[in-house]
């Protein structure tokens, strides 16, 4: 799709939100480099939509903080530094850029200071809703060993799983990075070693919770995270 795309066919009342998703992907993947941002008005006419639909959809990249409005200059596209990288729709479309080892690697670092906390605590800390939710995650790892279930979905259902269950609120809110995370990991570790998940290494961490045993489900999360880790620093040495 190209800036002057009419987005208005088939979108309905979904018009701010194709306009949002296209002018997001146009942003983060570099499609306004050495670019004035077009104004609302310019906007409108390129892709057939009406001056509210513009403004809602620049509002909400506003608040995402990929663009910024002052009097009299004008909207702007900010430094990837005030993005919010912990919105699901700016994960998705870093993720659209040119695939990175290197951004894949940072994903997994934060899941490594993350992850292994959120076990210790649902080891801990979780009631018995947390840990059914936990069961009910690997149930679904162990039926996607068996053709049952999707792979990638029973992995993320796990891991979720394990962030609410310790009852922390703050954990719970990365629920889209590491979803996002590990999406992208199980895709390129499956690749790089033709198999799906650890479930041995994953019922580890399940028994570890089980058992409340705190520094047992981090290490055995520690694990996880870190195998796949040196997959892929293999991966990105061997691609040089």
């Amino acid at each position: 799709m190209t800036d002057n795309d009419d987005i208005s066919g088939g979108l309905g009342r979904n018009l701010t939100y194709g306009l949002l998703d296209l002018l997001g992907r146009q942003i983060v993947t570099g499609a306004f480099e050495n670019r004035t941002f077009p104004t609302e008005a310019e906007l409108s006419t390129q892709h057939g939509v009406s001056r509210s639909v513009t403004r809602e959809a620049v509002k909400m990249l506003t608040a995402k903080g990929l663009l910024t409005a002052r009097p009299r200059q004008g909207t702007s596209i900010q430094p990837v530094a005030s993005w919010n990288l912990f919105d699901a729709d700016v994960l998705r479309w870093l993720l659209e850029r040119k695939f990175s080892v290197e951004l894949l690697s940072q994903f997994n670092q934060l899941r490594a200071a993350i992850e292994p906390a959120a076990a210790a605590l649902a080891a801990g800390s979780a009631d018995d809703k947390g840990r059914a939710l936990i069961e009910a995650g690997f149930a679904r790892m162990e039926a996607a060993e068996r053709g049952e279930d999707d792979v990638l979905d029973a992995d993320i259902a796990f891991h979720l799983a394990i962030l609410r269950a310790g009852g922390n609120p703050f954990f719970a809110q990365f629920r889209d990075v590491v979803a996002t995370a590990l999406r992208t990991s199980i895709r390129l570790t499956n690749r790089i070693v033709g198999r799906t998940a650890d479930l041995a290494a994953h019922g580890a961490v399940r028994d570890a919770i089980m058992a409340r045993d705190p520094r047992a489900a981090q290490d055995a999360m520690r694990a996880i995270i870190g195998d796949v880790m040196d997959l892929i620093a293999r991966h990105s040495h061997a691609a040089q």
